[in-house]
């Protein structure tokens, strides 16, 4: 193997050299996997969307769209005049953790809002129905995040090259939402949606290479078997990393047949959401939202911190990877910035220190629970949120 040398040449341990073996031909491997699909004809019709779905989804790029039952998000922002909370969880794999920790340490102050809408993108997604449900159930949040089930999702028993179009199996990410993600839970996520309250969680439709934006408290509404599967398809699709977890197949009949969808990662597409991406440039022609406030947990770092990038494919590829995850971030949270000016919102921002370490692929129980406990800290110190700075700053 050739790596890029600034002189001197480093030892490489026989255990370290394996592992890497190991990846390399998990990564060759992966050309062997492929997922099944229902047969199309790529010059027929577009398929449309499942009428099944209609009511519980809708893509970002559609501000007219309804969150539910034709209400128009347009509208619902006009309509709160006496204090509006929304809260975006990013993506960021186990750095997921910091965002669980800042959740459960602000309940311990006693200051955490009672949110109108929490939008959730990958581990995001995960965080996100514990995190509208509320301080109750914080204990079971963080028994997702720190309780070690998630050792085992990229861990060599996983590993799924020859099956699968990914390096790792989705059964350990399934089996933890399924473990913490039930019936009990709709119940509950379908009384605050009655409420007025808004769950909306983010995959990429691969087909149409769209952000899909799924209510998730109108599926929660269905109250049957069905629901509680398609309610954990999309956790589970949102949060699959591209060619580290395989994509999920979402899909019903249509008027043109069966067709299944191809959902993957929303972080492929969007680090997190507020608002549908064309309300973004909207203003409220009466004036704004007035006292509202959004809130970003950002399960990452956004700022560039230098570091000397490891000649290796892998350290190139972590590192380029890494920067562009910055980048994106740091202009949606720009654009979101101007958004909240224009409508009377206040913008605060959450997000690991450049400080402390952040490994998105860790997923030992051990580094997510430091973690938690440094977004919990923080939190209860009353550090955990600021101001984004202003351009001019």
């Amino acid at each position: 193997m050739m790596t890029i040398s600034s002189g001197r040449r480093r030892p490489r341990s026989a255990a370290a050299a394996s592992r890497l073996l190991t990846l390399l031909a998990a990564i060759l491997l992966t050309a062997c996997g492929t997922l099944p699909r229902d047969a199309f004809d790529p010059a027929g019709p577009r398929p449309d969307t499942p009428s099944a779905l209609l009511d519980v989804r809708f893509t970002a790029r559609d501000a007219s769209a309804a969150i539910s039952n034709a209400e128009p998000v347009k509208a619902r922002l006009q309509a709160e005049r006496g204090g509006f909370n929304v809260l975006a969880l990013s993506g960021g794999g186990a750095n997921g953790a910091y965002g669980a920790g800042v959740l459960a340490g602000w309940s311990r102050t006693g200051k955490r809002p009672k949110f109108d809408i929490v939008t959730g993108v990958s581990t995001g997604a995960l965080a996100a129905p514990f995190a509208y449900l509320g301080p109750s159930w914080d204990d079971r949040m963080k028994a997702a995040y720190t309780g070690g089930g998630a050792d085992d999702l990229i861990g060599l028993r996983a590993l799924n090259a020859f099956r699968s179009p990914s390096l790792f199996s989705a059964a350990p990410i399934r089996r933890l939402v399924e473990q913490y993600v039930d019936a009990t839970l709709l119940r509950a996520v379908a009384v605050e949606h009655a409420k007025g309250r808004r769950l909306l969680v983010a995959t990429t439709n691969l087909d149409t290479q769209e952000t899909t934006i799924w209510d998730m408290g109108a599926i929660a509404t269905r109250a049957d078997p069905a629901a509680v599967k398609l309610f954990q398809d999309v956790l589970v699709a949102s949060s699959s990393i591209p060619g580290v977890f395989p994509p999920v197949m979402i899909g019903l009949d249509g008027s043109a047949g069966r067709y299944s969808e191809m959902h993957t990662d929303g972080g492929v597409m969007t680090p997190f959401f507020t608002v549908p991406d064309s309300l973004l440039l909207w203003t409220d022609p009466e004036g704004g939202v007035h006292k509202g406030a959004v809130f970003v947990l950002i399960n990452g770092q956004t700022g560039s911190s230098f570091g000397v990038t490891r000649g290796t494919l892998v350290g190139i590829l972590s590192r380029s990877f890494d920067a562009m995850s910055k980048a994106s971030t740091r202009t949606l949270l720009a654009a979101t910035a101007a958004f909240a000016t224009r409508n009377g919102l206040t913008l605060q921002v959450s997000e690991i220190p450049e400080t402390a370490e952040a490994q998105g692929l860790n997923f030992k129980a051990d580094y997510m629970s430091r973690l938690f406990q440094l977004g919990y800290d923080r939190a209860v110190a009353g550090d955990a949120w600021h101001s984004p700075a202003s351009p001019d700053a």
